[in-house]
Formats: structure tokens, sequence, C-alpha cells
């Protein structure tokens, strides 16, 4: 059967690709309006909101690997993705009951940020409720992220038209609670009851202090540093791109999405079709080659801005992107085998490494010389950490420290 047939006919499996795609909307309705709803719209000075992401993120990564680790440790799955649902629910809830700065800081600096663990959440379940741990468990991860970006790509779509017939941007908090709802219906009714699974979660027998020293040490903390200088390239990308296409003269906004779109459209079939090549290319060489084809994508950017051959650019990025974006999934399951839970949290970790070298490049690198010399700097960052990652696996560096 192919991963697709797989994901249809696997009640879970197929409860997850859905979660997936309404969390995709929830995503694409919130995260991308932030800033100007913030500053904006409530009056929130740029200081304040920057410690308001820094706060986001500190939340997102803590509350992502110690739900995990307790995941892990008692098994309580369900219990605590309706807690982490509720989360945005009531997030997103107090917005629309109590507009206001203190409202928008508990939702998008505490709540939704605790409700991002959902992400890894789900991948754990997928990790645990996988028909084939073979050749085809890539394949049905890839199926099942692949919903996540075509919801959010839909879901861009729709507001971009919507904006352009007047809409307020308050009412992407409307769509988002929506996909909130409809994300804890999904799991209170349809998650599996925890002791009740037709698959084996046995409990990791770890304490906290002891599960967390176990991520610290070398054989995992360094590999998550290397792929998270790899993620930064898709982190400065979406810094990088409105800001070049503002400084030409021959690009704005309608080309910004049109670029954006047409990479995430080049992603949903790529990570569709890439988990054929993932059966014979380890995961290290995989991240490689998606590492150098989406820098030929950002190095383009500034280079090509005012070029026609800027829009060959986005197969490169998209391809490379999915790569960057799925491999790390079962990259993960397999360094921590044992643990699920843990293993998907250290997609939040990795995210953390991303924003803070993507924030120190282009604090370093912006204004010495120009985009160009951002773009340049982020790549080199990115290769290394392919190049480190690809080193460590081939050398089994730290495994007699496991």
């Amino acid at each position: 059967m192919t991963p697709i047939r797989l994901v249809l006919r696997h009640p879970t499996l197929r409860l997850i690709a859905t979660a997936l795609l309404v969390l995709g909307g929830l995503n694409a309705s919130v995260y991308p309006y932030q800033s100007l709803i913030a500053i904006e719209r409530f009056g929130m000075s740029k200081p304040a909101f920057s410690l308001m992401l820094a706060l986001a993120s500190v939340i997102a990564v803590v509350s992502s690997v110690v739900l995990g680790i307790l995941g892990d440790q008692f098994g309580h799955r369900r219990v605590i993705a309706i807690g982490t649902t509720l989360c945005s629910t009531i997030g997103i809830g107090l917005i629309l009951a109590f507009p206001g700065i203190w409202a928008l800081v508990l939702c998008l600096g505490v709540l939704l940020p605790m409700a991002s663990s959902m992400y890894g959440q789900l991948f754990a379940l997928a990790r645990l409720a996988s028909p084939d741990e073979g050749a085809n468990r890539d394949g049905i991860l890839g199926v099942i992220r692949a919903a996540l970006s075509f919801s959010f790509l839909s879901m861009l779509i729709f507001w971009t038209f919507a904006f352009g017939y007047g809409l307020s941007e308050m009412a992407v908090f409307v769509s988002g609670g929506i996909a909130s709802l409809g994300l804890l219906g999904l799991i209170v009714f349809g998650w599996p009851k925890d002791g009740q699974t037709p698959w084996a979660d046995p409990r990791s027998g770890m304490r906290l202090r002891d599960a967390l020293a176990e991520i610290v040490k070398p054989r995992v903390a360094v590999r998550v540093l290397f792929i998270g200088a790899i993620a930064s390239s898709g982190t400065l990308y979406m810094v990088l791109i409105s800001l070049i296409f503002d400084a030409s003269p021959l690009r704005g906004p309608s080309d910004v999405a049109l670029y954006v779109g047409m990479l995430a459209g080049w992603e949903v079939p790529a990570m569709l079709i890439l988990p054929r090549l993932a059966r014979a290319v380890p995961k290290s060489t995989m991240l490689a080659i998606g590492t150098v084809l989406y820098g030929l994508h950002l190095l383009a950017l500034p280079m090509l801005s005012e070029s026609p051959l800027l829009w060959i650019m986005p197969l490169f990025g998209g391809v490379g992107g999915a790569m960057v974006i799925t491999a790390p999934i079962t990259y993960y399951q397999d360094l921590l085998r044992e643990r699920p839970g843990t293993a998907a949290a250290m997609l939040a970790v990795q995210k953390l490494v991303s924003d803070i070298l993507t924030a120190g490049v282009f604090a370093a690198t912006a204004h010495v010389g120009g985009f160009e010399t951002v773009a340049v700097t982020g790549v080199v960052c990115s290769l290394i950490g392919a190049g480190g990652l690809y080193w460590a696996d081939r050398v089994n560096l730290f495994a007699d420290k496991a």
C-alpha cells in the first residue's frame, strides 16, 4: 500500500492528518499577521513586541520538552493533547472577548506557545501508531506533514483575497478560533484513549531530571544544534523576503505573496515524493542536499530580485525546504527511539536554535553589507550545520556517551 492509502485507511493516522490540516489553518490565520495586529491595531511598541516573541519562544520550548517527557514518562498523551489544545481555544477566546494588549500577550505570548507543543505530540502519536516501522514510515510522516503545508498555503490564499475585499485583520482570530475548536473536537472525540491503544506505548521510567539530562548530552544536543543551524536558512528567508522585495523598484507586496505561495506550493508534492528517496539515502545526506538547494534559493533572493530568473528559484526552495522540514522528524525519532514524545519535542528546541541564530546573523550583518551579506552569511551557517551533522553521523560522534 502507498503511504497515502495507509494514512487514509488507518483511523489514527487519518486523525493526525486531519488535525494537521486544521492546525495549518490555525497557524496561517494567526501568525503571519501577529506583528501587524500587535503594533498597528493595539499600539504595542516594537520593543514590547520583541519581548513578547522572546517570551513565546521560551514557553514554546519549555512546554514542548516538558510535556513530551511527561508523555513518555506516564503515557497520558490524550490528556496532555486535550490540555494543550484548550490553551489555544482559551487564548483566542480571550482576544475575541477582551481585545487589548494584555489579552494579546496572554494569547500570543503564553497560551498559543503552549498549544504549539501539539505539533510534536501529533508526530509522537504517528510514530507509535504507524503500522510499518520500515520503508513506509518516512512516506507516512511525509503525507501527514504535507497536510499542514497544504492547509497553511490554502488559508494564506484565502486571507489574501479576504483582505482585498476589505475584511478586518481582526477576523483572523475568528477563523483561528473556529480552527482551534475544530482541533479540540478532533482530539476529544478521536484521540485514542490512554492505555487502550492497539500498539505498545511503554513508559520511559525516567525521572524528569534524568530525561532532561539525557537530551543535553552531546550525542543529542550537538545534533540538535547542527539541525537548528540548517533550519535557520528557512527562518532567515521569512525575515528577508519582504525587505528585499520592498527595496526593489520592480517588486512589491503582491510579488512577496506570489513567491511565498509558489515555494510553499512546491513543498507539498515534494513532501509526498521525497520519502522514496529517503529509503536509500541517510537522513544527514538528505539534509545536506536540502540545505544546498534551499541555499541556492536564499542566495537568489537579493542577487536575482530584479531578474526573471528569480521565479525559477521557488522550485529549488520548495524541494530543499521539504527535505529540511521533514527529515528531522524521523531523524529525532531514530535518535531517541524509545521516547517518541521527547524526540518530537526536539523540533521545538531546534526552532529556538534557528531563531536565535537567525537573529544573530541579521543583527551582525544587516548593516555591514546589505541583504546579500545577510543571505550569504545565513547560507554559510546552514552549510556548516549540514556538514557538521554529516560528519557527526559519519564518525558516529559521541556514540560511546549515549
